[in-house]
């Protein structure tokens, strides 16, 4: 049986979600905390947002994104939005891009926040091969959700909006780096500051005067 997943909304009837993720040991309340919802009332934004509580054994159990499928994602789309992003803070960045290559065409853009690069065993396998240009993805490789991440990054879709962002001190900098590179570079920002609050509501800053969303 899937699991209930717990979500904090601020909803008010605009044509745009963003659906976003946590990191590990996050909550939902912790997006409020940091000013993410109110930024987003401060501006003037027509965009309704959602922050899921996902927690580890959820993740660990495969559970997880199944159960947002069905209960924030569809039932979004049978509302009626006309665009649906999803996004998130370090592991929530990694788990918006398993989902999304998982679920092809489920998204309208992503908003990757310091997005955790995966484990060693998946990045060390992509480093050994000579690059994500060079790594050919094996059939016992593409049962792994991170293995197939970084499958669909090796060709992202050309019209697919993308934001990532990251601090350039972050320890796992590197593997944001080559995130990043993998769309354009009007699409990435890296600003001074490691794996912290106020470097994601810098970027959450950024990413909101992109001029993505209508006022």
């Amino acid at each position: 049986m899937s699991p209930t997943l717990r979500t904090i909304q601020q909803c008010s009837g605009a044509s745009t979600l963003m659906v976003l993720l946590p990191g590990a040991y996050m909550k939902p309340e912790d997006y409020v905390a940091a000013g993410f919802f109110s930024r987003i009332t401060d501006l003037g934004l027509k965009l309704d947002l959602v922050a899921v509580d996902l927690d580890l054994a959820q993740i660990s159990s495969g559970a997880a994104l199944p159960a947002l499928q069905a209960q924030i994602i569809a039932p979004a789309r049978e509302q009626g939005y006309c665009q649906i992003w999803l996004g998130g803070i370090s592991l929530g960045g990694l788990l918006t891009l398993c989902h999304n290559a998982d679920t092809p065409g489920s998204f309208d853009g992503l908003c990757l926040l310091a997005p955790y690069p995966g484990s060693r065993l998946t990045t060390n396998a992509i480093v050994r091969a000579g690059g994500l240009a060079q790594w050919q993805a094996t059939p016992e490789q593409l049962d792994d959700p991170e293995f197939r991440a970084w499958q669909w990054l090796k060709n992202p879709p050309a019209g697919l909006p993308v934001f990532v962002g990251y601090g350039s001190e972050d320890r796992f900098a590197d593997g944001m780096r080559q995130i990043a590179e993998c769309f354009p570079d009007h699409a990435s920002l890296a600003v001074p500051g490691g794996h912290e609050w106020p470097v994601w509501q810098v970027l959450w800053e950024h990413f909101l005067h992109s001029d993505l969303f209508p006022r």
